[in-house]
């Protein structure tokens, strides 16, 4: 990858994996102990973990009445596409116990994509990046952490520079360390 432009620096070659970066977070049960088992049962489907933040205990932001969630990002490897991956992602979501009785209320595990490569995907149900990620202290702060000059194929900025123009004023505390 590229340092400057965050950018592959040959064209993605066919059966090679893709680099994707994966934001999870819960504030429901043993938050932690499901972080944990998301990077465990990811791999079961076939995305391999290769970096993992420390973890976060972050502020609800928009559904305020609810528990505090803990958070990290999981740079990975699939051979998945984007929207194979999301079925993944729910699949595990579900597998951890996450069942959807409210839009953004609480929750076992949270998975979300924030890149797929250096791709800009919208299908149905389906936008990559994210669409809020550089809106929100508590996905910037963990992948600034493990990749501050990764470069955001939109906006074309580093995600270090993301985090300082970022207005959310929501807390983000490490939690702990990742071994």
């Amino acid at each position: 990858m590229d340092s400057v432009t965050g950018k592959s620096q040959v064209p993605h070659a066919p059966n090679s994996p893709h680099q994707i970066f994966l934001s999870l977070g819960s504030n429901l049960g043993d938050r932690e102990r499901h972080l944990e088992m998301a990077v465990r049962v990811l791999l079961q489907g076939g995305i391999r973990a290769i970096q993992v933040s420390s973890i976060y205990l972050t502020e609800p932001v928009d559904f305020k009445n609810q528990g505090w969630f803990l958070n990290q990002v999981a740079l990975a490897q699939t051979e998945l596409e984007p929207a194979d991956l999301m079925t993944e992602c729910l699949r595990v979501e579900q597998a951890l116990g996450r069942v959807r009785t409210e839009p953004r209320g609480p929750r076992t595990l949270d998975v979300d994509i924030l890149f797929y490569d250096d791709r800009v995907v919208e299908e149905m149900g389906l936008t990559i990046p994210h669409p809020r990620l550089h809106l929100r202290r508590f996905v910037l702060v963990p992948l600034a952490e493990i990749q501050p000059q990764l470069i955001h194929p939109v906006f074309h900025e580093s995600i270090s520079v993301l985090l300082e123009r970022c207005t959310d004023p929501s807390q983000v505390v490490l939690f702990g360390k990742v071994c």
